[in-house]
């Protein structure tokens, strides 16, 4: 039998690592999905009449208290708020506030499968804004994506939406508007953020803008908030936390594979929000929302799809300009 060369060997070994560390990036992904799934099932729990505002300062000023556990553990606490950008993360903050807010208020009027199945037409927006305010060169393959996700988004809002037959209610249409809207200010948010983290750490992003939102949203206690017995309280710090949590995943995930092949897990949400929604709320979706959550998945995977090639073919370029310099 023939020796095996120490080359091979270490080449497997590595294969297996890759494989494991993608694996593990994965799993981080789904959790960090089903995480803040279940945060936004219990804002819907307890959020009818309960000023979005309290809402949002909850759910941000909680949502530190496991990031900060985080950063001590690896010893980042220090760096934790350097910044060279702050407005950079107030413009985010208030974005972010604004598509939060509007996010909540959907959630207390649709049901759990709706919002979160709306919520991914952020992907659809981001191409928007990314040509609009970024002037990345956008080609008729995306912009053929975005028209179909959008297709799909008329299609699961039209029961809500379509007053002229009387099949909606007011409630439901506001719902609808607002989840869209939050779609927008989300989608502005990635645009922020991706200029951000050029220069900014991760948690230092995630750091100003639940600090910021926490600050905004206490400002909103002049206006009245709600009092809370100890069950919504802790439901709501519950939120919090869940969401901090939710997010350290989502941002160790990518240490271990590359977006493309976390990315498309992220449509995970829709099974988790569809399987709580029934649990929770006896939320069954109809065959239309069906169709259409189907339709925005695939245009948004699509997407996902088209940048990590473009991203490869970019790559390839300046690796092949750089061996002619």
């Amino acid at each position: 039998m023939p020796p095996v060369k120490t080359d091979q060997v270490a080449n497997n070994n590595s294969d297996v690592e890759n494989r494991q560390a993608v694996l593990v990036g994965i799993g981080l992904k789904v959790t960090s999905v089903l995480f803040l799934v279940s945060m936004s099932a219990m804002i819907k729990l307890v959020g009818d009449g309960i000023p979005v505002g309290q809402i949002i300062f909850f759910r941000a000023f909680f949502a530190m208290v496991p990031v900060f556990v985080y950063l001590a553990y690896r010893h980042e606490l220090k760096q934790a708020f350097y910044t060279k950008r702050p407005l950079g993360h107030l413009g985010r903050s208030l974005i972010g506030c604004c598509g939060m807010g509007l996010g909540f208020y959907g959630l207390t009027k649709l049901p759990l499968p709706d919002v979160v199945a709306l919520r991914h037409a952020t992907p659809l927006f981001a191409v928007v804004f990314a040509a609009i305010l970024l002037h990345e060169k956008v080609r008729l393959y995306r912009w053929a994506a975005v028209a179909v996700g959008l297709a799909g988004v008329l299609i699961i809002s039209w029961p809500r939406i379509s007053l002229l037959d009387g099949a909606a209610d007011q409630d439901a249409l506001y719902g609808v508007v607002a989840t869209v809207l939050s779609t927008m200010f989300a989608a502005m948010a990635t645009i922020f953020v991706r200029a951000l983290v050029k220069t900014e750490k991760s948690p230092t992003v995630v750091l100003y803008f639940s600090s910021m939102a926490s600050f905004f949203a206490a400002m909103t206690a002049f206006f009245g908030w709600a009092p809370l017995d100890l069950y919504n309280a802790s439901i709501l710090i519950g939120a919090g936390v869940l969401g901090g949590i939710g997010q350290i995943l989502m941002t160790e995930c990518y240490r271990h594979a590359s977006v493309s092949t976390i990315a498309p897990f992220d449509y995970t949400s829709i099974i988790f929000g569809i399987v709580l929604g029934f649990i929770l709320f006896g939320d069954i979706p109809g065959g239309q929302m069906l169709v259409g959550t189907a339709i925005v998945a695939a245009a948004g995977i699509f997407i996902i799809y088209r940048e990590h090639q473009l991203g490869l073919q970019r790559k390839e370029q300046r690796r092949v300009t750089g061996s002619q310099t």
